[in-house]
């Protein structure tokens, strides 16, 4: 297959149509967030030492979204890493599981399971996201090879009328999904970036391609309401261009902790039905100390 080339296959009982736009989903922000700050060199495979996490690390976040100036609790969501095999080889694997609560339930349910496995050099092998929003279900799903030092993808989409799209691509370039790009992120060394300082990556969809921007914001501390923890962090955000308005936008405004871990404490999403925030509620079996935690 040449490089670029669409290749549409479809379920023997689905309907054909055009392939849709990726909407913008809570999962879909919170991985953004995670994965966002720093730019992966551009060459197949892109291998990179694991600094930042181990197996079993395990990430709880609470959910809030803002109704008529009034902040509700929205739901939770929680990241796990896990060891395991996959193609004969150990992998890392990480699942994100999104759930709305019943208040949100009664005007939009929210039930997304996101998984991506990874070589231990953070090369991505396998992704899967099933997402339950509103009263309508579709998978994204992206297989990663390397033929001959090339990134070769094979991506499948299933929609919420069970119709099933299937392509395929060969790039020079890194290819990440939104949690291959989570945890390479983690294990970037951030001491030199500049404040205004922009990174860019390919992020692959189930059904599409997609180039991404995040820029650094600088250092701030950040109090945790919820606990009283105050945390020493690095201040990103991720801009998407508005052709309308011919401006770029903040999507989101995330905050990491400044240590060896790189874990996520905050999020704050500008959606376009409203604002929400997620803040970590409880990390488990880190991999290195905290150090970011600011004593009282």
């Amino acid at each position: 297959m040449k490089k670029g080339s669409l290749k549409s296959i479809v379920h023997p009982s689905a309907k054909v149509t055009t392939l849709p736009p990726g909407g913008r989903q809570w999962a879909l922000l919170l991985i953004i967030c995670h994965l966002s700050f720093l730019l992966a060199p551009a060459s197949a495979q892109c291998p990179l030492p694991n600094t930042a996490f181990a197996p079993g690390e395990n990430l709880d976040y609470q959910l809030y979204f803002n109704w008529k100036f009034i902040w509700l609790k929205a739901g939770t969501a929680n990241l796990r890493i896990d060891g395991g095999r996959y193609g004969g080889q150990d992998i890392y694997r990480a699942h994100l599981l999104t759930r709305g609560n019943k208040r949100t339930d009664r005007f939009f349910m929210m039930r997304d399971t996101i998984t991506s496995y990874l070589t231990h050099d953070l090369v991505p092998l396998y992704y899967r996201k099933g997402a339950l929003e509103g009263k309508r279900h579709n998978i994204d799903e992206v297989w990663y090879s390397y033929p001959d030092g090339h990134t070769h993808l094979r991506q499948r989409y299933v929609d919420y009328k069970d119709v099933e799209f299937k392509k395929e691509l060969d790039a020079d370039d890194c290819y990440y999904d939104m949690l291959s790009m989570l945890l390479r992120a983690r294990s970037f060394d951030a001491r030199n970036m500049r404040e205004g300082q922009r990174f860019s990556f390919k992020m692959a969809h189930g059904s599409r391609e997609s180039d991404e921007v995040f820029v650094y914001r600088g250092k701030e501390n950040f109090k945790m309401e919820q606990t009283g923890t105050t945390y020493r962090c690095l201040v990103f955000s991720f801009v998407e261009y508005n052709k309308h308005k011919k401006r770029e936008e903040e999507v989101i405004t995330f905050y990491i902790t400044d240590d060896a871990n790189h874990i996520p404490v905050r999020l704050d999403m500008f959606l376009r039905f409203g604002t929400a925030k997620a803040f970590l509620s409880k990390a488990t079996a880190p991999r290195h100390p905290q150090t970011s935690i600011v004593k009282p």
